[in-house]
């Protein structure tokens, strides 16, 4: 079965709230969590993502939200910290490390490093690869020697959220030629687009179809419900 892994910005509207989402997504098919860690100028995010960071920011987010919320969850659901180096560097990579292996976290994603300097970091946690359809034959056989926990796909050049279509066939068949680990594709994918982006590949990643929900005036026991069904819709679509 294909998986889901779902991107949620910690402490919008609170850490509570987020931790009652993420068990309602585990129950509606998510078998993952990205557990977005809110930064300042999120350059791989788009607005949708970009304006609930700045929220979460201006409602006093702390990093200690997200120890907070990672030791309600990570027992019970595979979690990794998404945020932009900035967030890691901050705090000291070392110290970051050291949380995350105590509270369980399977891996870190951090969208603006780039393979070159994340050499240098790999072996003190598992870092998750990305790979664009950008990349060479030659660069992917080159991010790929040591893979972990799984392959980070973008589905297009840009910022999360877009509804790109590019052809993705190729690249997805030179990444199975060369690992096994499971390929997950990200960047664009929604309850209308899961289907058509989840062909060839493991699973999907989810963001702004998500976070999109907790800027709609309603109740956060509704916005829980919304983000609950489309969960199961993807989930759904995926598996077809």
């Amino acid at each position: 079965m294909k998986k889901l892994i779902a991107y949620i910005t910690t402490g919008y509207p609170d850490k509570n709230f987020t931790v009652d989402l993420i068990y309602s997504l585990k129950e509606n098919g998510v078998d993952g969590i990205e557990l977005g860690l809110p930064f300042s100028d999120p350059v791989a995010d788009g607005p949708i993502i970009q304006e609930v960071n700045k929220r979460a920011l201006e409602k006093g987010y702390k990093i200690q939200d997200t120890f907070y919320v990672t030791e309600q969850i990570a027992k019970n659901l595979d979690t990794y910290w998404m945020g932009y180096f900035n967030n890691f560097y901050h705090k000291g990579y070392d110290f970051m490390t050291q949380k995350a292996e105590e509270y369980g976290v399977k891996g870190f994603i951090i969208p603006d490093l780039p393979y070159e300097e994340a050499v240098i970091y790999e072996d003190k946690f598992p870092l998750i690869s990305f790979v664009a359809p950008t990349d060479s034959k030659e660069r992917i056989k080159q991010i790929l020697k040591n893979p972990k926990e799984f392959i980070y796909m973008v589905a297009y050049a840009g910022i999360t959220g877009a509804e790109k279509q590019e052809d993705l066939s190729e690249i997805i068949k030179t990444i199975k030629e060369i690992t096994d680990t499971p390929l997950y594709i990200g960047f664009g994918v929604n309850e209308k687009t899961a289907r058509e982006k989840s062909q060839g590949v493991d699973g999907v990643i989810v963001g702004s179809a998500f976070v999109k929900v907790l800027l709609e005036d309603i109740s956060n026991s509704e916005k829980i419900k919304k983000i609950s069904s489309i969960a199961k819709i993807i989930k759904e679509e995926i598996n077809i």
